[in-house]
């Protein structure tokens, strides 16, 4: 990380500055006469081509499509064979030739007759004035423009919600905590306030200079990130006018027919998750209706060789690309594995299994590869299937894959255990060669490269202590308090890495090297963007232990915050943790609505407020529902159980 134009920004990866497509002038042309049979000509040759061609394609009956053989869906009222015509076979191939043979006649016959009538059609056509074509192509865009309206309105499936418990008090008995609750809350209403002022409808608010601000994670477009991101923190905290104001904009102006390379990873995490918690919390069918009509156009992204999706795609036209810093075209493990809480979802709204297949090709494939000292790298090619750099991090890169693991189990009711038994063996061979303990006695996660460990530890990796104590309930014999104590160890060497600052908010790296502890080196690591995963797993333990010190330690990043990133337009990121005076790096970012301030908020709530027995929290923190079996059926689905 050298400019800022590369700071990580989200659930757990670090994107990169994007230049984007280039644009393309639009032109206007005369179709003269000539021009007509040039086009005439043009078209009759390249059907021609294609007709010819199907004589010179291979036997497709010796052809076999790699397949990993998916298991039945864990949600019961999702029929896995739903809009396949040959469920589980996906070419045609078997010993009646003869068929076959009949088969290929009638469909040379089909391309006969197909080849005929557009030569007829481009001939009727070129023989029509210029108005009368320009006619056409418009009655045939409003044609489209009226279809892609009737789709998008389209009503999904009635669907059993789930049992919700605790989507709203969590009061605090004692009148000390419910005056720092009332604080967090006054923090969100002027971060929120202040971006409906300036920075309305853009992803982001530059506080400072009281305007929109975006970054090429969502493309081109203003798509009101910050609105989505912070819809279910408004409504736990109550603040439901504001609520309100961000539903009507979602209503009204959230439109995913456009022309816009987005991150496949942010948008799921913070959009298709933001829009199924919001939809969960509020009943509001608008956020469910959005979700899916996103989910549908990140599909694309998926149509790679192996199944792995790429990183980026563009919402309009389908067409996907990796970051081109990410080891030779490779897609990133934190990437396309933090996909299945939100793809589970999708299905079990829609009644589609497209979604879990998705993501359950992903887990199979992981399954079938070999990984380095059980390690898995955090590249993968898309293309070829294999591992790209061997660089293994529970930091940017690699670390909400082994989180969504863990939850992929947990949003099953404990019954997916396969999920839960890769995420034990990972974190047993995570233990064994990542994590180490300094010299001063802080257990730090170091990062595999290359064949050696270094010695250095990343603000994202600070999420682990929560997931080592959400995990240690289900871990393996006698194991659960040595996990729990594991996470207490991670979140006393991040707050460390606080402490040891002069603001007290912690940077974003920080080394075990000799006389250097819990402390950055390189200038720059020493920013602070309002992340949230210290406070992530202050609260975690909170929960699991209700140690006064996390809600301690909570407090003081809470003022720290107030104090040092609070301008009058907003909240801000800092350049330098260890300076007295900082300077403002003037983003605020929609996952400190979404994720700080939600964590901080939780931590002085009771634990009647989303209890974790009953919902699971995404990587961008937003809850959703764990879908206990029992409830998750469909009336007069064949599949009902």
């Amino acid at each position: 990380m050298t400019t800022p134009a590369l700071l990580p920004l989200s659930g757990r990866r670090i994107p990169p500055l994007s230049l984007g497509p280039p644009a393309f002038p639009h032109h206007r042309a005369t179709l003269r006469l000539s021009e007509k049979f040039i086009l005439l000509l043009i078209l009759s040759a390249f059907i021609t081509l294609c007709f010819g061609a199907f004589f010179f394609l291979p036997d497709s009956s010796k052809h076999k499509r790699f397949d990993l053989g998916l298991e039945d869906v864990l949600i019961p009222h999702v029929d896995a064979s739903k809009g396949a015509k040959h469920p589980g076979v996906l070419w045609i191939h078997g010993p009646d030739e003869h068929r076959h043979r009949e088969e290929e006649e009638r469909l040379r016959n089909k391309i006969r007759a197909d080849h005929e009538k557009a030569l007829e059609e481009a001939k009727e056509k070129l023989k029509k004035s210029r108005e009368e074509i320009q006619a056409e192509i418009q009655t045939e865009k409003n044609k489209i423009v009226q279809e892609m309206k009737t789709k998008e309105k389209k009503t999904l499936p009635p669907i059993p919600v789930p049992n919700l418990i605790g989507i709203s008090g969590g009061d605090p008995e004692d009148d000390d905590v419910r005056e720092k609750r009332e604080k967090i809350k006054e923090m969100m209403k002027h971060a929120w306030d202040n971006y409906r002022i300036y920075g309305w409808g853009h992803n982001e608010l530059r506080p400072i200079a009281r305007k929109g601000h975006s970054t090429n994670i969502f493309g081109s477009s203003q798509m009101g990130a910050t609105i989505v991101d912070a819809l279910d923190t408004l409504y736990i905290m109550g603040l439901h006018d504001e609520f309100r104001d961000g539903q009507k904009w979602i209503e009204d102006n959230l439109d995913f027919s456009v022309n816009s390379e987005v991150s496949v990873f942010e948008v799921n995490i913070r959009f298709i998750g933001g829009l199924l918690a919001a939809y969960y919390l509020s009943g509001e069918e608008i956020f469910k209706i959005k979700a899916v009509q996103l989910a549908e156009k990140l599909l694309p992204a998926f149509n790679t060789p192996t199944g792995i999706p790429w990183a980026m795609v563009n919402l309009k036209s389908g067409v996907g690309r990796n970051w081109g810093w990410a080891s030779a075209g490779s897609s990133i493990l934190a990437e396309f594995g933090t996909l299945h809480m939100e793809f589970v979802h999708l299905s079990y709204l829609t009644g589609d299994p497209v979604y879990y297949k998705k993501v359950m090709h992903i887990r199979k494939l992981l399954q079938k590869m070999d990984r380095p000292n059980g390690l898995y790298p955090n590249y993968l090619n898309p293309r070829t299937g294999r591992w790209g750099q061997y660089h293994t991090s529970v930091g940017g890169l690699g670390d909400s894959f082994y989180e969504y693991l863990l939850k992929a189990w947990l949003m099953s009711d404990k019954t997916d255990h396969e999920a839960r038994k890769m995420y034990d063996d990972a974190i047993e061979a995570i233990e064994k060669h990542l994590i180490k303990k300094s010299r001063g006695g802080l257990t730090f996660i170091g990062e595999w490269k290359n064949g050696h460990l270094e010695k250095k530890m990343g603000h994202l990796a600070c999420f682990a202590g929560g997931m080592f104590a959400l995990g240690a309930d289900g871990s393996k014999i006698d194991k659960a308090g040595h996990y729990l104590e594991l996470g207490a160890e991670i979140a006393h060497t991040c707050h460390e890495s606080y402490d040891r600052t002069a603001l007290k908010l912690g940077p974003e790296s920080f080394k075990f090297d000799g006389a250097v502890e819990a402390v950055a080196v390189r200038q720059a690591e020493k920013y602070y963007i309002l992340r949230p995963e210290v406070i992530e797993t202050y609260w975690y333990l909170w929960r699991f232990t209700h140690d006064p010190r996390y809600r301690q330690w909570g407090w003081e990043a809470a003022l720290a915050i107030e104090k040092y990133c609070r301008v009058s337009s907003g909240f801000s990121g800092v350049k330098d943790v260890y300076s007295s005076t900082p300077t403002h790096d003037d983003v605020q970012q929609s996952f400190f609505l979404a994720e700080t301030l939600k964590y901080l908020y939780l931590l002085f709530s009771g634990d009647d407020l989303l209890p974790l027995d009953h919902w699971v929290f995404n990587t961008e923190a937003h809850p959703l529902p764990v879908l206990h079996l029992a409830n998750a059926t469909l009336s007069g689905n064949p599949a009902v159980r």
